[in-house]
């Protein structure tokens, strides 16, 4: 009964949460890809002080994380914490050409999101970098080979030479996002496995794509 009582606690929280149109508007943004705190006050045209309201009480909710920009360590991202919305997923995102995932060097996190991508959607998808490295990082390979993703080991690309005005647009790097800015379409916040270089560095990398993959694949249908 105590356990329950605390998943009812927790769901209570989260609907609580929820229930003011400025939060449930926050949380759907972030359900789609990562956003610093200026990011959400441009969209949502609030004050500062107000948005700080809203930020804390879905954090005490559970419902947000927050993580450092590795470019700029000024800057924080938001993100919904894993689980976030369970039983409250919210609808349909809407149609997408292509997607063209973009990280920095384009041998590691962009890949192993286009990998997972084709396993979980029908809609085409490819990758590229702002400033593509030689060749794919065998750390990507070897934790690829481990949790058996098809990757091709393509060589990386840079962005101009790949995009359309069609593409849907996902930086999976802070450096790639804050460099692009409003063209970076929608942004995960995705630590560097590459700076790392361990194994566990890459099996993190891994599981956190497949989560956002998982959640954004069925929600967007190909136009």
């Amino acid at each position: 009964m105590n356990a329950e009582r605390t998943t009812l606690e927790t769901r209570a929280a989260k609907h609580a949460a929820l229930s003011d149109p400025a939060r449930l508007y926050i949380t759907d943004l972030l359900s789609l890809g990562d956003l610093s705190p200026s990011e959400l006050q441009a969209r949502l045209g609030m004050p500062s002080n107000l948005l700080a309201h809203h930020l804390r009480t879905l954090e005490s909710a559970g419902l947000l994380a927050r993580s450092r920009s590795e470019a700029d360590r000024r800057r924080s991202y938001l993100r919904l914490t894993p689980g976030a919305l369970d039983g409250l997923v919210p609808g349909a995102v809407g149609h997408a050409h292509r997607v063209v995932f973009v990280c920095t060097a384009n041998s590691a996190r962009s890949q192993l999101a286009v990998a997972l991508w084709r396993r979980a959607s029908a809609i085409p998808v490819t990758s590229a970098g702002t400033h593509p490295a030689e060749r794919v990082d065998p750390g990507a390979l070897a934790a690829a080979r481990r949790h058996g993703i098809p990757l091709r080991a393509n060589r990386p690309r840079r962005l101009r030479d790949v995009t359309t005005d069609d593409d849907l647009v996902i930086t999976v790097c802070d450096r790639a996002h804050e460099e692009l800015g409003e063209v970076g379409g929608l942004h995960w916040s995705v630590p560097d496995p590459v700076a790392a270089g361990t194994d566990d560095a890459f099996d993190t990398t891994v599981a956190t794509l497949t989560n956002r993959v998982g959640s954004l694949a069925p929600r967007l249908a190909a136009s």
